[in-house]
């Protein structure tokens, strides 16, 4: 789908706030799906997609996840929400898809065929990925914790490889596509409000995702009313937060 009239990148990234109150103006179903498809395209860690997106539109379940939200404005003036899931559970099949992905562009050939870089691709997923993300009861990541920080001692090495870790990695991918959502809104005047402020096992049980999963936000939707900014935007001076060596 074109969106059409779009805001330059800075533009909408200088456009979007986080909205408290919207106008009861409906929005376009497939212009929200659009930028749901264009959150997609955000970079991923090994490019996992470790990430789902629950586009809610229902009178019904907005009213559900009104309450589930604690009955915070932005969720009770939404005329739609965006409902953003880290699937860290999913591992397995995504990089499944990975390899398959892969191999198909990899041509119909033998396996002792495959170049140097193509064997190192497929072994990426077929290997690395299973020994970063598989765990029991943390034990296993406990152990390759302590493994990679032996290693550290001695050269550059990834650390970050508990379930914890991992659990990190999913959600600030799912964090990176919840921002192309909402910048792709606001390039289109649709305005937004992420929420972290809600009951996950109620929206869980709402929407129907398992436990395995978790929740990384909630995005209400819809118009800005004139009253749906609070206040001026605050940001600390950017020399207290930018550093160039």
């Amino acid at each position: 789908m074109d969106l059409t009239n779009q805001k330059t990148v800075s533009e909408a990234i200088e456009y979007r706030r986080s909205v408290r109150v919207f106008k009861k103006n409906t929005l376009d179903d497939a212009k929200v799906k659009e930028c749901i498809r264009l959150a997609t395209l955000a970079p991923t860690s090994s490019n996992m997609q470790l990430w789902e997106f629950y586009h809610v539109t229902s009178t019904t379940i907005l009213e559900q996840l009104t309450e589930a939200c604690l009955g915070q404005n932005a969720a009770k003036t939404a005329q739609q929400m965006v409902v953003v899931v880290a699937r860290k559970d999913l591992w397995k099949k995504r990089a499944a898809a990975n390899i398959a992905f892969l191999s198909s562009q990899f041509g119909d050939k033998p396996k002792e065929e495959y170049s140097k870089r193509e064997k190192f691709a497929l072994n990426y997923y077929q290997k690395l990925i299973p020994t970063l993300y598989f765990d029991f009861l943390g034990i296993f990541g406990f152990i390759k914790f302590l493994v990679f920080q032996i290693i550290g001692l001695f050269k550059p090495i990834y650390r970050q490889a508990r379930s914890s870790d991992m659990r990190i990695v999913a959600q600030k991918s799912a964090a990176l596509a919840a921002q192309n959502f909402m910048i792709s809104m606001a390039s289109i005047n649709y305005d937004t409000c992420p929420m972290e402020g809600f009951d996950s096992v109620r929206v869980k049980r709402i929407l129907g995702i398992p436990s395995s999963a978790e929740i990384n936000m909630i995005i209400a939707c819809g118009i800005k009313d004139e009253t749906g900014i609070y206040s001026a935007q605050f940001r600390v001076p950017l020399e207290d937060v930018y550093f160039k060596k």
